[in-house]
């Protein structure tokens, strides 16, 4: 090899080692980030802690100009005056589990400046699957501090109060509105799994003419399409969401609560809240059996991903809400033309028992509250929930919201032709079973009719 030879080889040689130098060098820069922006300074309290990029972890080390390039596509989509209404909320948020880890997470992402979580719970080994930023690191710490620490490492500028406590109706007042009571939270989010709790809160936050919203069960629930947003009347297929509105009902309170719920069906292969084991009912008392009063022994089934769709879900909807940006949610998927349906099968069923003119002394509104709040959206003959319709019960009665019952179609047909027309009695058609589950509905009707 001749000597020019040996020069170009050692030239390139030199060449691509500084080439390599260089390039390790830049990309140093660009993991540390902070060496291509000015270095900010520490708060003159001296707490803040500086992070590995040169930030600071308080508002003060962190200024307008990088708030706005973070949340850069946000200015874009709900534009200048939104996002000053974002900064100027101050949102309570009531659980931080799986709900209400993402609301907070998102909230705060997206340039809220200040928040209040309120929970008394720790993060565990199995609140992994769903919560939205907790690690192994995490486990055994409060919920609310776990959501603090991390969220504190991506948006310094808010400023977020965590309150390690049981929010309970005797402390409402300074757990919401803070010991001084001088300012009121801009919006309250209830992410509550315990229903007496929730129902507490929903109703202090009403009093007082608080806007909120209010997560529904997750729990069991696997099919995302079913999310809805809507008022706590238009809900269906959700035995949470039913309960709480029959409690708020008798405290005279029945609208005006908007809560995320699914509408999925329930069916015999899908999840199921399981009995307590015998066992466990050998040891006492079921409500002695959990370290906080009233609150659940059993392991709920859960997607993962189904209460971070909730969150996610709700903190869209506040974040168009305060922001003023457009929206109008589907109030029950357009359930008002099933309603019609089943109403219209009652209407063709006073003509085929003898009653030309069709005449209904149900109202189209109450059709809903008999298939949803009375019979749960099932037959109490079959339990199917499909193809369903309403149909008279008793023929010596006339039809009433205490003598319609929930039927399937082939159901209804049976009824007709042996009972309605055919003149058998009630008794010699149906189980003792059957005929105790249709009382008990009729009973529960007559009860919660005087809170409508």
């Amino acid at each position: 090899m001749d000597r020019s030879n040996l020069k170009v080889i050692a030239a390139t040689a030199v060449l691509t080692a500084v080439g390599i130098k260089t390039f390790d060098a830049l990309m140093n820069n660009y993991r540390n980030f902070g060496s291509f922006l000015p270095k900010k300074s520490i708060s003159a309290n001296g707490k803040s802690r500086r992070l590995p990029n040169g930030f600071t972890e308080d508002a003060a080390g962190y200024d307008d100009e990088l708030f706005r390039e973070q949340l850069a596509r946000n200015y874009a989509f709900l534009g200048e005056e939104g996002m000053n209404k974002l900064k100027e909320q101050y949102i309570v948020v009531v659980g931080a589990g799986g709900v209400g880890s993402w609301v907070v997470t998102m909230l705060v992402r997206s340039g809220c400046h200040r928040i209040k979580i309120i929970d008394f719970d720790q993060v565990s080994l199995s609140s992994l699957n769903r919560h939205s930023c907790a690690t192994l690191r995490d486990v055994g710490t409060p919920k609310v501090e776990c959501l603090k620490t991390h969220l504190k490492q991506i948006a310094p500028w808010c400023q977020i109060e965590a309150v390690n406590e049981l929010w309970t109706k005797s402390e409402a007042d300074r757990l919401i509105f803070g010991t001084t009571k001088q300012e009121n939270p801009t919006f309250v989010i209830d992410c509550i799994d315990n229903i007496d709790t929730k129902v507490d809160l929903l109703e202090f936050v009403h009093r007082h003419n608080l806007p909120c919203i209010s997560s529904m069960g997750a729990a069991t629930k696997s099919d995302p399409t079913r999310i809805n947003v809507g008022d706590l009347t238009t809900t269906e297929e959700d035995p949470l969401a039913r309960s709480v509105r029959r409690r708020l009902k008798q405290r005279g309170i029945t609208k005006g609560i908007p809560v995320v719920f699914s509408a999925e069906k329930p069916d015999p292969r899908k999840a199921k809240l399981l009995p307590l084991p015998e066992e466990e009912f050998q040891k006492g008392k079921v409500d002695e059996l959990t370290a906080i009063k009233d609150f659940r022994v059993r392991i709920l089934p859960v997607l993962g991903t189904m209460p971070g769709m909730f969150g996610l879900t709700i903190a869209t909807w506040v974040l168009t809400k305060v922001s003023g940006y457009p929206m109008e949610p589907i109030e029950g998927k357009n359930r008002i033309k099933i309603y019609d349906g089943i109403y219209q099968s009652l209407a063709g069923q006073m003509s085929r028992i003898g009653m030309p003119d069709q005449r209904v002394p149900i109202a189209l509104r109450e059709i809903g509250y008999i298939v949803e709040e009375v019979f749960r959206g099932k037959s109490p003959i079959s339990g199917f929930s499909t193809r369903l319709t309403l149909s008279k019960w008793d023929p010596k009665l006339p039809v009433s919201l205490q003598n319609v019952v929930l039927l399937t179609k082939e159901e209804q047909k049976e009824h007709e032709k042996r009972v309605l027309n055919g003149h058998e009695a009630i008794e010699d058609v149906y189980s003792a079973q059957v005929l105790a589950e249709v009382n008990k509905r009729f009973e529960e009707e007559n009860y919660y009719s005087q809170f409508r």
